[in-house]
């Protein structure tokens, strides 16, 4: 089942979006020239990042579903890269369910993509900035029961947002809305792994007028206060759950974790 009819919006061409700029990295076709331009100004390991970022992603929404999670509130969803986090998760559990959140008005016009889910399901999509997390929650009402776990996904999302946007308080405000057994999915783009290579990409990242906020592993930390870290707990991307036939560890410049609300 899919829900959700959302209203299109202009998009400016002319002007770099984080999530087109993503897209360039994956060798995605979604995305403009000013959106390449900056992604060829970045280093080749920015390219190793959005590719471990998006692997994290898969690995963390199967194992959640193999838990049992059936619910996920993805914010900062980004252009649709198969296998999309629904498919992901109703490969798993048929009936799970899940809402799609973005404010790049190009990831809209894929919304049908986002929206094509097993039946068993439902899937929905809201044009929202995550700043606006009380409008999510609100609108996240229509397709998820909140009164049950849901995991929330904030994918390379976190190190768009400046200390002055108050980015813990968005998080805990995500939470507080959620209930007991609910988990944080989260990666976040480190400022002390390889110092000079984060601090090449957030000035590429600025000549475009994309502001960026890496974090220092401590600082990431901090997101997670109050929650249960599941193991392997706050650690670079390619170490979360590789399992036993993974490739010889590669390095990164990528925090993730998991995490329950107790």
């Amino acid at each position: 089942m899919t829900t959700g009819t959302p209203d299109p919006r202009q998009i400016d061409t002319g002007v770099a979006h984080p999530a087109r700029v993503y897209d360039w990295l994956l060798g995605g076709k979604d995305n403009f020239p000013a959106d390449e331009a900056v992604g060829r100004t970045l280093p080749p390991e920015a390219r190793d990042g959005a590719r471990q970022n998006r692997e994290f992603m898969h690995r963390a929404v199967a194992w959640l579903a193999g838990q049992g999670v059936d619910q996920f509130l993805d914010i900062g969803s980004g252009i649709p890269t198969e296998p999309n986090l629904h498919q992901i998760a109703q490969r798993v559990v048929p009936g799970a369910r899940i809402v799609y959140t973005d404010n790049d008005p190009l990831v809209l016009r894929h919304a049908e993509a986002l929206l094509t889910g097993r039946p068993e399901g439902a899937t929905d999509y809201v044009q929202a900035d995550v700043r606006d997390s009380d409008a999510i929650v609100e609108r996240a009402r229509r397709t998820l029961d909140l009164d049950r776990p849901v995991a929330l996904s904030l994918i390379a999302l976190l190190h768009f947002l400046g200390d002055d946007q108050k980015p813990y308080d968005l998080v805990r405000n995500l939470l507080a809305a959620l209930p007991s057994g609910s988990h944080l999915v989260l990666s976040h783009a480190s400022s002390d792994i390889y110092p000079e290579l984060s601090a090449q990409v957030t000035d590429e990242y600025a000549k475009a007028g994309i502001r960026l906020a890496f974090r220092t592993r401590t600082e990431v930390l901090r997101f997670f206060d109050g929650l249960e870290l599941v193991e392997p707990g706050l650690v670079t991307a390619p170490e979360w759950h590789r399992g036993a036939a993974a490739p010889e560890e590669e390095g990164s410049g990528i925090y993730v974790g998991v995490a329950r609300v107790p």
